[in-house]
């Protein structure tokens, strides 16, 4: 148990590096893009972005799932799983090559979208390369070599990008951004990885792989189903700009609730695969897991929604005022993101698989039916609350049905989370009264916002002000409710990180 312990902190601690350093640097890149960068330019990859993701799932097929499910996994798994991932991406390539006028006509006949696409879509075969690499490191819990190729990736795609913007490329500059990212970062894995394919093709592999991964894929295939629905409905009905305005908003509200869903996947997953066969480990982890997430989720996401004016106006002036209130809705929405996340991964660890699509059944119908009741207002922010409710509503019931699944009862779901949502309450009202008192105290925003230097990224001295006397006053104050309350979670996560971890069980 305690070799298990030790992989597990030794697993949340490089997810953690990883998730930090990959979101540093995605913001760096995003903030000298978005002030280079047009609504139009951003609402033209978003519309590709849409198909990129629906060759992705079907390129994976959920068999790097269902590998990390698996206790043990061949040579004949692995290279199987492979050869099954090449081939779906080069076929879904042509596809999608011989597809891109369509595309085009469908939003509104933009022939700009025939280029861009075809240079995209490379993408996905590379990183479909990159999946079984991915998943071998993670079922070892060696994700070490994951954050490093991540942030190579990112660097140096995000420095092409970034050279392309300001060189004046335009919509090219993500697009290519996007292609160097997944090249980098799948040549690194290749590199440090250790494994290579080879000429296998297992008959008995893939069927078992397929009969876990099926559930899998399905679930993931209505989610990123749902998950762009707002995009394609944005894109075809209103326009690409007022695409890229709420791409813009969705991309920065995602930093917080993609990486914490990311981190936990990638952190417990393999640690629960290990202890599914023994209830009562597990269940305590669970409580922990719970806890923890309620910890790290709540002051995240309802932080980014408080100090949504002021980290807007520092990154970006004035230029993307319009998105703040889809920002701010979006970042609240990331809570039930975050935790039907971790509910499903339960059901995953413990071989429900099948039941995921129950999950993304529930919350289709309930994104179908807040769209139904919105779209028709043609109002962006009207849109979005949308999202929101439909998010908590499939809390709730995902909740009912993993308590329904599991035999856990509500209060032992819901147990430790009371103290985590009083304590970001009242940082939050802090944190707010700090933001209403700065102006006062460092001059009024309302007049004209300077730079503290000139170039692609000019940074507002009102906005930084905010963030910081909202930022170090709602964090105190929330460190310092849960510290004056017992709560271990603090000194806990700051021992994962240095390595100091306590024996609690």
């Amino acid at each position: 148990m305690s070799d298990l312990k030790a992989a597990t902190a030794s697993t949340i601690k490089w997810n953690t590096i990883d998730r930090l350093s990959s979101q540093l640097v995605f913001a760096a890149v995003g903030i000298v893009l978005a002030n280079r960068l047009g609504r139009e330019d951003f609402g033209l990859v978003g519309v590709l972005a849409i198909f990129q993701a629906f060759a992705i799932v079907f390129v994976d097929s959920g068999f790097g799932a269902a590998l990390l499910r698996l206790k043990e996994a061949t040579k004949e798994d692995y290279s199987t799983v492979f050869w099954f991932n090449l081939l779906v991406s080069v076929s879904l390539y042509i596809l999608l090559w011989f597809l891109t006028p369509g595309i085009a006509a469908l939003f509104h006949g933009d022939a700009r979208l025939i280029p861009l696409s075809k240079v995209m879509f490379i993408s996905f075969i590379l990183n479909g390369l990159g999946i079984v690499q991915t998943n071998r490191m993670m079922k070892r819990m060696d994700v070490r070599p994951l954050a490093i190729s991540n942030f190579i990736g990112l660097t140096l795609g995000g420095g092409l990008g970034v050279w392309l913007a300001i060189s004046g490329a335009g919509a090219w500059a993500l697009v290519w951004q996007t292609v160097a990212q997944a090249g980098i970062r799948t040549l690194c894995l290749w590199v440090v990885g250790g494994w290579f394919p080879t000429l296998i093709f297992s008959r008995q592999s893939f069927s078992r792989i397929w009969r876990v991964g099926l559930g899998v894929f399905s679930s993931s295939f209505l989610n990123t189903l749902f998950l762009h629905i707002y995009s394609f409905v944005i894109g075809v009905g209103g326009s690409v700009p007022q695409l890229g305005l709420y791409t813009q908003a969705d991309k920065w509200s995602k930093m917080g609730s993609a990486a914490l869903s990311q981190t936990m996947t990638s952190s417990f997953v393999p640690l629960l695969a290990r202890v599914q066969d023994d209830r009562e480990t597990f269940g305590r982890y669970v409580l922990r897991i719970n806890r923890f997430t309620a910890f790290v989720t709540f002051p995240t996401m309802i932080g980014f929604a408080v100090l949504g004016a002021p980290l807007f106006h520092f990154l970006f002036g004035d230029k993307w005022n319009d998105a703040i209130p889809l920002f701010q809705i979006l970042s609240i929405r990331g809570i039930p993101i975050v935790l039907v996340s971790v509910m499903t991964n339960y059901l995953l660890a413990l071989g429900y698989a099948r039941s995921l699509v129950v999950v993304e059944i529930i919350k289709d119908t309930l994104t179908v039916a807040a769209i139904l009741a919105t779209v028709w207002e043609r109002d962006l922010t009207l849109l979005v609350w949308g999202q929101f409710w439909a998010s908590v509503a499939t809390w709730v019931l995902v909740l009912l049905l993993v308590s329904r699944k599991t035999g856990w009862s509500l209060p032992f779901m819901l147990r430790g989370n009371l103290p985590f949502l009083i304590a970001v309450a009242v940082a939050a009202v802090a944190a707010l009264v700090a933001l209403a008192v700065e102006p006062f105290i460092f001059g009024d925003s309302s007049s004209p916002l300077p730079s503290l230097f000139s170039g692609p990224f000019s940074p507002n001295l009102h906005g930084l002000a905010g963030l910081i006397a909202g930022g170090v006053c709602g964090g105190g104050i929330y460190l310092l409710i849960l510290t004056l309350s017992g709560c271990h979670e603090p000194a806990e996560a700051l021992g994962y990180l240095l390595k100091k971890r306590k024996n609690r069980e």
